[in-house]
């Protein structure tokens, strides 16, 4: 069935007590989004952050009055804020299967000369291939993103043979799960978020990969271990935070890749590396940067 969708622009400020309004009006989802080119790319810990112009989507049943809602939340807006809302825009979207859509768009990917990261949904377009079967589940991690492309792309081109690798935020398990794919003998990945590690633990039994090859902690709980390569693609704040710990998990000689990096960041990462590492030449892709370094001492 279609669906009434309003969209209203919110004060950022306001935005949550009008989201609260729309779900007492009976609204089936509501999402804020940004209502000008203004992204946020990394706010500070512990915030959640809205856009300059916010604007505020609520999702109706389609059998509602549009005019008659409009007007009800006009009122009670005004009653709890003495404030008029701006106007709402009304749409009448058609219903999708809308997994079904954002599968439609995922397709195998080829990253240099050996890789593919292929949707679980998809036949691999090369069987004889280094090929990574990936369903993301709730997690980050597809291979679209600038920063996980600069990654895999570094790991195709990498002597992986026999690694054991460290994947620090690991999110879907792809760079771990690439790595082990292309001949690393262990992975361990670290993660925060308990569904990223149960889609790594699910993309591990897709692609047939052990227990015993990718193993999976939240931070802190990982072992004390020194590992050929680490890979890191999260953000430039916690890397450049976590670079004295991240450094003592890599063996002399072995390599580090960091991504998640605005280009103005990536002197300031590069900065909080050197003391460990003789860091490289910066790789990018659009707005991000990919850094790598090898390890002093080896």
């Amino acid at each position: 069935m279609p669906w009434l969708q309003l969209q209203i622009p919110a004060d950022p400020g306001k935005a949550v007590q009008l989201e609260d309004l729309l779900l007492e009006m009976g609204a089936e989802a509501v999402t804020m989004e940004d209502a000008a080119d203004d992204p946020i790319f990394e706010p500070d810990l512990g915030t959640t952050p809205l856009w300059g112009e916010t604007r505020v989507t609520g999702l109706f049943d389609s059998g509602r009055d549009a005019e008659e809602l409009c007007s009800a939340i006009r009122s009670a807006w005004h009653q709890r804020t003495q404030q008029d809302l701006p106007g709402i825009e009304i749409v009448l979207v058609d219903d999708k299967d809308w997994a079904r859509a954002w599968m439609d768009e995922f397709h195998p990917l080829k990253y240099g000369e050996r890789l593919w990261i292929v949707p679980s949904w998809h036949a691999a377009p090369d069987p004889d291939a280094a090929n990574l079967l990936l369903d993301p589940g709730l997690a980050f991690g597809t291979g679209t993103h600038p920063t996980t492309a600069l990654c895999l792309e570094w790991l195709d081109g990498a002597d992986v043979d026999g690694a054991k690798v460290i994947d620090y935020g690991c999110g879907s398990g792809i760079l771990a799960l690439a790595a082990l794919i292309l001949g690393a003998s262990q992975a361990i990945g670290v993660d925060t978020d308990p569904q990223a590690l149960e889609a790594s633990r699910d993309n591990a039994r897709r692609n047939q990969i052990s227990e015993d090859r990718l193993r999976l902690y939240r931070p802190g709980d990982e072992p004390d271990t020194q590992a050929d390569i680490l890979l890191a693609n999260i953000l430039a704040g916690p890397l450049i935070t976590l670079a004295p710990q991240l450094a003592q998990k890599v063996r002399p000689g072995g390599h580090v890749v960091l991504s998640g990096i605005l280009s103005w960041q990536a002197g300031d990462v590069m900065a909080a590396y050197e003391p460990w590492f003789v860091m490289d030449e910066p790789e990018q892709r659009e707005e991000w940067i990919r850094l790598t370094g090898r390890r002093i001492g080896g």
